[in-house]
């Protein structure tokens, strides 16, 4: 099947991650893809970047002076990733000031590529009622699979979505989890294709650890997962926490892959939802007035 690169300027326009700093080797080309397009990208030592449009002169793994490369792409360096965009992007991106906070440990727990459209990862990871399913004794056990009332807003201020008083029993909530506990989580939808989830630190009541899901689209049915962890961890190695986060989505991906239709329906007559489902009833709707058309299925006109 032919592929049509991405005509939607809503998307275009946003930041895109494309990989975490802390894993770039310095002075040399990396390949990838965006919005199928194929890119480059390089850090110098001193914490310098560049992003470009793939040249058979600059080829993967060859030595880069990124001063001299020519038609840089916008570049933005936030939150351990390294983000560009194929448009005109807005000046700053969403705000996660926790990232700021010196006592917390900042980590790629990993990046996964998935065959499924963004938008389908991001309803995913909003969604509460697969915990006991799919991630049995660690963030969900049955007889406790009722999800409870929980509230939703889509803010024009903020331009995000944002759900509050939710509420789950976790057999192991985190690495420094020492047994079952109810926890608190909320979750923002402040950009397209990221989500920001807090969930309450056994290691400090009065504050939240914080996970992000970054996703890069390669095209509208296959993505990269890029998973931050922003949390509060004194004891634990970085392989340990990063590990915990990685069983996690090791046991999304292949529900995540064998969601039909790949691209997320906007119509709401297409799914069925239930109670439970108010944050992807939102996000739902809150693609559709953007205009959103990459990675769903725009509801009929």
């Amino acid at each position: 099947m032919t592929k049509t690169r991405c005509t939607d300027q809503v998307i275009l326009d946003l930041w895109h991650p494309l990989a975490a700093l802390s894993e770039v080797a310095a002075g040399v080309v990396v390949d990838t893809v965006l919005l199928e397009e194929r890119l480059s990208f390089a850090i110098d030592g001193e914490g310098n970047a560049a992003v470009w449009r793939d040249r058979t002169d600059l080829p993967e793994g060859s030595p880069v002076d990124i001063a001299t490369v020519a038609g840089k792409l916008p570049l933005k360096l936030a939150y351990g990733y390294i983000w560009t965009s194929l448009g005109n992007p807005p000046a700053d991106l969403f705000p996660i000031p926790e990232f700021d906070e010196a006592d917390r440990r900042k980590l790629n727990a990993a990046t996964f590529g998935v065959n499924v459209s963004a938008p389908r990862a991001i309803e995913n990871f909003l969604d509460m009622g697969h915990f006991p399913y799919v991630h049995t004794d660690i963030l969900g056990a049955e007889p406790h699979t009722e999800v409870k009332e929980y509230d939703v807003e889509i803010s024009v201020d903020r331009d995000e979505i944002l759900a509050t008083r939710c509420r789950f029993f976790q057999p192991m909530a985190s690495t420094t989890s020492d047994g079952g506990a109810d926890v608190d989580y909320i979750y923002r939808v402040p950009h397209p294709y990221c989500s920001v989830l807090y969930k309450s630190s056994p290691m400090d009541e009065n504050r939240l650890d914080v996970i992000a899901v970054f996703l890069q689209p390669i095209d509208q049915e296959h993505v990269r997962a890029h998973m931050l962890l922003c949390v509060l961890d004194e004891d634990n190695e970085d392989k340990v926490i990063k590990r915990f986060q990685q069983t996690i989505f090791g046991q999304d991906k292949p529900i995540l892959e064998n969601q039909f239709p790949k691209r997320l329906p906007l119509d709401p007559r297409a799914e069925t939802p239930i109670r439970a489902d108010k944050s992807a009833i939102a996000y739902r709707r809150w693609l559709s007035q953007k205009g959103v058309t990459y990675g769903v299925i725009p509801a009929a006109t």
